[in-house]
């Protein structure tokens, strides 16, 4: 596909025609989500290990860039909870939490990352957000939602700990579990069950109390604000920080700084894998929001321009420093539901969020981090939906296998394991599903052209005669399975003497499935049986018309099955119908 200058920078397409009522539908947009961003990032970059103000750093020029570059009208990037835990335990490996180089390896793993997804992007690899499947991301979420929740239950409580698996930061938790500070529980307790109440039930009790649909919605998306401001409050007038409640502190004022990324051998070469894994999760969740949201307007939005999009947002989070970022679910969703008409929204809110940068952060001292750890934990076990669980159990117990592998694994050994089983799961599962591919032996329906499975229909056959439909394509992992399932139906039933495969599903025949054929072929002939093909689809004709196949096949190749039918009875007058 040939690239252009609008394709790889849509905002030169949608900004031609932008008018005073986008405009207006962006700014409204911008403001609640500026309103809901402002605490999300905080809490999410002292999740990843960094100090608060990179949040903000991480959430102004790359959701510039992303407006720029990227093709959904409501998708809103910035720090996100998962990408965010996966950049602590990456860089944890490499750096103190709290060093001048733990934040330079976070902003190489942003400039990784975003390098990878600009490749990608080049190389129109949008289809790797399939190779993925629901039940694996399901289970990779639900984990690191309880391990994002677990990590952050010290701060609640006041006290040490760590870890990068459920069973260390349960030990930890267990260990210092004595020295809760009593300030911090209350502040910590009271914010989570305030947000969770703001979720549940803020904006039905402000409908009663007589606000309307757009206040009572506004009000409510800024909950974790008023979090922020009574809990920062409290600190201050009541000296708690005093008495062992940890507080942000100084928050730096300003505008994102100019970084520069390590580009050091070993630092780059610690953090590929991590970065890989980083890019390839940010891109699926990314996707998926932002798929999900312009379905329900009609609109589309190209996953290959997305790569490109989303490389261009991390890219620039490593030179302005920040760390990795992606699509986030919840804030995408606000800013759909807040009207948001074009990426221009975005914009508005990275200026919306320098605002506040410039002019709120030394309001911030006295924050608690109990309060961004609560407004974490709320936002993180929203996204965990055990369900899953029971919803693959009831339908397949080799999806349930999967889910429940993930999230063990990701619990166990942490996030990275956790991702590469979801990654080697889906692959495994895609092989076990097509490595024995379904094949059918069928029959007539009587009084029709149709053919269907002998084992659930009452149907017509023809003695002698063998009709297989194939219900895969044919590659090398399930090539050997066709061609020894025909051999032992003619070794059980001598009387064969014609077989006719179906390819009505088959939509690739690749050179280790086309040599196979041709052994099937010339063994059935050694055995006077014919072999047929019937219903091949065009690209997979065109290639068996490129080898030597067709010519050495002692039967006929028939536009349909019933045309095979036919052909076969009018072959064997004698042949009578079963």
């Amino acid at each position: 596909m040939r690239l252009s200058l609008t394709s790889l920078m849509p905002v030169l397409v949608w900004g031609r025609r932008y008018n005073r009522a986008d405009l207006s539908s962006d700014l409204t947009a911008a403001v609640i989500v500026t309103i809901m961003l402002v605490p999300q990032s905080l809490a999410y970059a002292m999740l990843a290990g960094l100090p608060p103000q990179a949040g903000i750093y991480a959430s102004v020029l790359p959701i510039i860039l992303y407006a720029v570059f990227g093709t959904s009208r409501a998708l809103a990037v910035g720090p996100v909870a998962v990408v965010s835990l996966m950049t602590a335990s990456a860089v944890g490996q490499v750096a103190a939490a709290g060093t001048a180089g733990y934040a330079v390896a976070a902003l190489t793993l942003a400039l990784l990352s975003g390098l990878m997804l600009i490749a990608l992007g080049l190389l129109r690899f949008g289809f790797l957000a399939n190779f993925l499947s629901h039940p694996v991301i399901a289970g990779f979420i639900i984990a690191s939602g309880l391990l994002i929740a677990a990590g952050q239950a010290r701060h609640i409580l006041g006290i040490r700990g760590g870890g990068n698996t459920l069973p260390e930061i349960l030990h930890g938790l267990w260990l210092n579990i004595g020295g809760t500070n009593t300030p911090t529980l209350m502040i910590g307790l009271a914010s989570l069950g305030f947000l969770v109440w703001v979720r549940k039930g803020m904006k039905p009790a402000l409908k009663r109390l007589g606000a309307g649909e757009g206040l009572a919605t506004l009000l409510t998306r800024a909950g974790p604000v008023f979090a922020i401001v009574a809990t920062t409050a409290a600190v201050e007038a009541l000296g708690l920080h005093e008495k062992g409640v940890a507080i942000v502190g100084t928050i730096p004022q300003g505008l994102p700084p100019l970084t520069l990324p390590g580009l050091s051998p070993d630092l780059l070469g610690a953090l590929l894998l991590p970065a890989a894994l980083i890019s390839i999760i940010g891109f699926v969740e990314s996707v998926s929001v932002a798929q999900t949201l312009a379905a329900k307007k009609r609109q589309r939005i190209d996953p290959d321009q997305e790569l490109i999009g989303l490389g261009a947002a991390n890219i620039g989070a490593a030179f302005t420093g920040g760390f990795p970022v992606t699509g986030g679910f919840a804030r995408s969703v606000v800013n759909f539901d807040a009207g948001a008409a074009t990426p221009a929204a975005g914009a508005l809110t990275a200026i919306g969020l320098a605002l506040a940068a410039l002019a709120l952060t030394p309001l911030l001292y006295f924050l608690p981090q109990a309060t961004l750890a609560a407004t974490i934990i709320v936002a993180v076990l929203s996204l965990v939906e055990p369900a899953i669980l029971r919803r693959t159990w009831a339908y397949s117990r080799r999806d349930f296998a999967s889910v429940l592998a993930t999230i063990l694994a990701t619990l166990g050994f942490g996030v990275e394991a956790g991702v590469s089983t979801g990654v080697a799961l889906s692959l495994l599962l895609h092989l076990l599903n097509t490595a024995r591919p379904h094949v059918a032996e069928v029959g007539l329906v009587p009084g029709s052209q149709h053919f269907r499975n002998i084992q659930r229909h009452q149907v017509e056959t023809l003695p002698g005669v063998l009709m297989l439909r194939v219900d895969e394509s044919l590659y090398f992992a399930n090539a050997r399975a066709i061609e020894t399932m025909v051999l032992d139906r003619l070794a059980a039933n001598p009387a064969i003497r014609e077989v006719v495969l179906i390819c009505s599903a088959v939509n690739v025949i690749d050179y280790s499935a086309l040599e196979s054929l041709e052994t099937l072929a010339h063994e059935l002939a050694a055995q006077n049986v014919r072999l047929h093909l019937s219903e091949v689809k065009g690209p997979v004709m065109d290639r068996l018309q490129g080898s030597r196949f067709l010519n050495d096949l002692n039967g006929k190749v028939f536009l349909s099955q019933y045309d095979a039918w036919r052909a076969i009875i009018a072959d064997a007058p004698t042949a009578h119908v079963e």
